[in-house]
């Protein structure tokens, strides 16, 4: 059970781009700058969870790349803005592992741990029993689960999932819903 009072400097939040952090596109591909939307509040949430957690890491699927509707380069530009907007709301995302690839099966495609090893080979504190995944879909919520994190699922997309689903820790209508939760126990 996640008990979110507990929750410190040792732990690590792991987050799922589109859909928890900008708005997903239906069946299509945020695919430059100019399409990546944050959802309301997010840049605020993310500068409160970063005063709680110890590591914020985005963990994404982007096959548009490998579909060849942009360039990797494309991409990285996307994280580099995004990144700079968090940032200049006080928010701070230590890193950015990202899948290409469009084999369901790859070891770095989530529900695969991949990521979630790049990220401790990366940063060798990382309990991932101290650790929560948030995202949009069950293979976020499978991908955490098979690394032995908590999930917490954000309604952006799915607001009519079946609930509870056990894989699932926790609801949350968006991410600013999760971390009024997470910061109002830390006051």
């Amino acid at each position: 059970m996640l008990e979110l009072e507990k929750i410190d400097k040792s732990w690590t939040l792991f987050l799922d781009r589109d859909g928890v952090i900008n708005h997903e596109k239906h069946r299509e591909y945020v695919l430059d700058y100019l399409q990546f939307q944050f959802y309301d509040g997010v840049k605020e949430a993310l500068k409160g969870l970063s005063g709680i957690f110890g590591r914020l890491i985005i963990v994404t699927n982007q096959r548009g790349v490998e579909k060849a509707l942009m360039t990797e380069q494309a991409l990285l530009d996307i994280h580099r803005d995004m990144l700079a907007e968090i940032r200049a709301a006080g928010g701070d995302i230590d890193a950015i592992f990202y899948c290409t690839s469009l084999d369901d099966d790859h070891p770095n495609r989530k529900p695969q741990t991949g990521m979630a090893r790049l990220a401790k080979e990366s940063y060798p504190d990382i309990d991932f029993s101290r650790s929560v995944m948030i995202g949009n879909n069950l293979s976020d919520m499978q991908f955490g689960k098979n690394a032995g994190m908590f999930t917490v699922f954000v309604k952006t997309t799915l607001p009519d999932l079946p609930l509870p689903d056990p894989l699932i820790d926790l609801a949350c209508s968006g991410l600013p819903d999760f971390a009024a939760q997470v910061v109002s126990l830390h006051k």
